[in-house]
């Protein structure tokens, strides 16, 4: 019989291309470049600084693994996204928490943001590198993270949100078979597109 830790644990995943595996501190080059290379970096701080802060970052996601685990709480946290052929780093995939007003959405209810409260979701995130992009890597990778958690989890539903201008992350949720909800509000500005998946409704990822 499966364990809750041992579920909670998640393993390397493979699919045909992809080797999706735990980060080590060895991928903080790679992790620092890619957060550069998209532009998730803070500009105003140096190279070294923003280096720093990822070093920081990765030491926490490594060590958090194992602690989520113990104590029995979704194994969220980025997971490193490789080329089979090759072994090359392709990007980062993972869980995250999710707090925020999805109540405004239609398919929470449709609250207007005075009576909307926030709730805690699980969210589906994923960075490809620009140079790998527009390869189908985000929705391969993103669809073994979705399997693991529908199948070894047993979630009942999982979300990934972006800007509503952002049309590459809303292709792959509509290739991942989300319901893509946007905030009918202007508030809060950030909460904008969601794309929401239910457990009944995923289809098996080729």
């Amino acid at each position: 019989m499966l364990m809750w830790d041992d579920a909670l644990l998640m393993p390397t995943l493979e699919t045909e291309r992809l080797q999706i595996r735990p980060c080590t501190m060895d991928d903080l080059g790679a992790c620092h470049r890619l957060y550069l290379e998209i532009g998730w970096a803070d500009m105003a701080a140096s190279d070294s600084e923003n280096r720093e802060r990822k070093r920081k970052w990765l030491e926490w996601t490594v060590r958090n693994y194992e602690e989520l685990a113990r104590l029995q709480q979704p194994p969220y946290g980025e997971r490193v996204v490789e080329l089979k052929d090759g072994k090359q780093f392709a990007g980062l995939v993972g869980l995250v928490p999710l707090l925020k007003p999805f109540a405004q959405l239609e398919c929470f209810g449709g609250l207007a943001p005075e009576r909307a409260p926030f709730s805690a979701e699980v969210g589906l995130f994923w960075a490809i590198k620009p140079t790998l992009q527009r390869r189908g890597i985000a929705s391969e990778a993103a669809g073994a993270i979705i399997d693991y958690a529908f199948e070894t989890l047993r979630l009942g539903r999982i979300l990934a949100g972006t800007e509503y201008d952002n049309a590459a992350s809303i292709g792959v949720m509509r290739r991942l078979g989300m319901r893509i909800e946007r905030n009918p509000y202007p508030v809060p500005e950030w909460f904008q597109i969601h794309g929401v998946l239910e457990r009944r409704d995923r289809r098996p990822h080729a």
